[in-house]
C-alpha cells in the first residue's frame, strides 16, 4: 500500500496540476512520469526477489484508478505499463536475461510500452504479420504498428510477432526490445477525441537483437494468462477513475448549490445520489474480478484455469459492463454540473472526462468481444466455472 500511497500524493501535487495542459497539447505527461519514477511506482508488478514491490491485481488497480481520477493518459500509460510488466514476471522468470532486465527494470525505473497492433491485421492482437527472424545469436524483427501509445517516450518496447518467417499468424512469440535495438518511424498522427496524452501514432519499427530476449513460450498462453487479465482489470479500474473524477466535480457542484440555501437539499442532490450509487458498481464489479484474480493465484492450477472459457468470459463481461457503465456515468455527472460542466474553463468541467472515457469502448472494439463471447458461449455450460 506504500506505493499506491506515493501515487495518491502524485496525483495530488503533479498529475492533477499537469493534466490540462498534457491534454490539449496532446503531450506525453513528463512530470507526473517524473514522480512516479521517483516514487518507485514503475516496479510496482517486479517480483519482490527482484527488487520490486510484488503488487497483486487489487492493487495495481488501484493505483491506475487513483491516477485515472485526474489525469486519464496518465493513468492509462501505468496500467500499460504495468502489463507488459506482468508478462515478463510471469512469464520470464525461467530465463537468466529476463530475471536480470526485471531488476534493472525496478533499479531504473524503466517504462515499457507495447506493440500488439499492426497494420492489415485489422485490430486483431492474436495474429501477426511480421515475423522474428533468428540469425544465429541475434534476430531482427521490423513491425509496421498502426499505434504504439507512448513509444517514443518509452525505455523498451515488448512487440507481438510470428515466432518465425514460416510460422502461422496466430504462432506468435513477445519480442523485448530495449532502447539501441530498434529505430521508430512515426506513419501517422495522433490527433483524437481523447485520451490525448498516451501519444499513440502509428510507427514503423526497425530492429535487431540477441535471441535471449525473445520471451519463452507462447504469445497464446501468456495473452489468456496474463496480457488479457490484466488489460481489463486495470482498463476497468482507470476508467471507474475518470468516471469517478467526474463525479467528484459533481459532487463539488451539487455542494457549492447548498452552501447558497444552508438547510436546503438542492434538487440535483438527487441525481448525484443516483449516480454515485451507479459508480459504486462499477467499482465493485472491477475490485471483485481483481481478488478473484489474485485468489486464484496461490492455486497450482491457477495458469490453466485462465485458459478456460469461464475466465475468459468473465474478463469480456467485465470489459463490455465496465466500458459502457462509465459513459453514463461521465454523461449524468455533466447534466448535474450543467452548463458549467459544458464549458471546458469552469472548475467543473467535465470534457475531458466525456472525452477520455469514450475511449473504453473502442479499445479492443466491444462488437469484437461481443462475437468471441458469443461463439463460446455455444460451447460453455454455466457449471463449468463462475461466470
Amino acid at each position: 500500500m506504500e506505493i499506491l500511497e506515493a501515487i495518491r500524493t502524485v496525483v495530488a501535487g503533479i498529475a492533477a496540476q499537469h493534466a490540462a495542459d498534457v491534454d490539449e497539447a496532446a503531450r506525453f505527461p513528463h512530470e507526473t512520469f517524473a514522480a512516479l519514477k521517483a516514487a518507485r511506482a514503475l516496479s510496482a508488478a517486479v517480483p519482490r526477489d527482484l527488487g520490486g514491490q510484488g503488487c497483486g491485481m487489487r492493487e495495481l488497480a488501484a493505483q491506475c484508478s487513483a491516477l485515472a481520477q485526474v489525469c486519464s493518459a496518465s493513468g492509462m500509460i501505468l496500467a500499460m505499463h504495468h502489463i507488459q510488466v506482468a508478462c515478463m514476471a510471469r512469464h520470464g522468470l525461467e530465463s537468466a536475461f529476463f530475471r536480470d532486465y526485471l531488476q534493472r527494470l525496478a533499479q531504473d525505473q524503466l517504462l515499457i510500452a507495447s506493440v500488439t497492433s499492426e497494420v492489415g491485421t485489422f485490430g486483431d492482437t492474436r495474429s501477426s504479420i511480421c515475423a522474428v527472424e533468428r540469425k544465429g545469436a541475434r534476430f531482427e524483427l521490423n513491425k509496421d504498428a498502426t499505434t504504439i501509445s507512448y513509444g517514443a517516450s518509452a525505455d523498451a518496447l515488448l512487440v507481438t510477432c510470428r515466432r518465425a518467417a514460416d510460422s502461422a499468424a496466430s504462432d506468435q512469440v513477445l519480442v523485448l526490445l530495449q532502447k539501441g535495438d530498434y529505430t521508430l518511424e512515426q506513419t501517422t498522427n495522433w490527433n483524437t477525441l481523447g485520451m490525448r496524452g498516451t501519444c499513440s501514432p502509428g510507427f514503423n519499427v526497425r530492429s535487431s537483437g540477441p535471441v535471449e530476449q525473445i520471451l519463452p513460450g507462447s504469445y497464446a498462453d501468456s495473452s489468456a494468462q496474463t496480457m488479457v487479465p490484466y488489460s481489463h482489470i486495470l482498463w476497468a479500474s482507470l476508467w471507474q477513475g475518470i468516471a469517478g473524477g467526474a463525479v467528484a466535480r459533481a459532487a463539488s457542484q451539487v455542494r457549492s448549490e447548498a452552501r447558497k440555501k444552508p438547510g436546503t437539499v438542492p434538487p440535483s442532490a438527487a441525481n448525484l445520489a443516483k449516480v454515485m450509487a451507479q459508480l459504486q458498481a462499477v467499482r465493485h464489479n472491477w475490485q471483485a474480478v481483481a481478488e478473484e484474480f489474485d485468489a486464484l493465484q496461490v492455486s497450482e492450477n491457477a495458469m490453466q484455469e485462465l485458459l478456460g472459457l469461464g475466465w475468459a468470459l468473465k474478463l469480456n463481461n467485465l470489459k463490455m459492463s465496465v466500458s459502457d457503465s462509465v459513459v453514463q456515468i461521465v454523461h449524468q455527472a455533466l447534466q448535474i454540473t450543467g452548463i458549467l460542466g459544458y464549458k471546458n474553463d469552469s472548475p467543473v468541467s467535465v470534457g475531458r472526462h466525456y472525452r477520455d472515457v469514450l475511449s473504453a469502448s473502442l479499445m479492443v472494439s466491444n462488437e469484437r468481444i461481443a462475437a468471441k463471447s458469443a461463439a463460446m458461449l455455444m460451447v460453455f455450460k454455466a457449471d463449468q466455472a463462475a461466470v
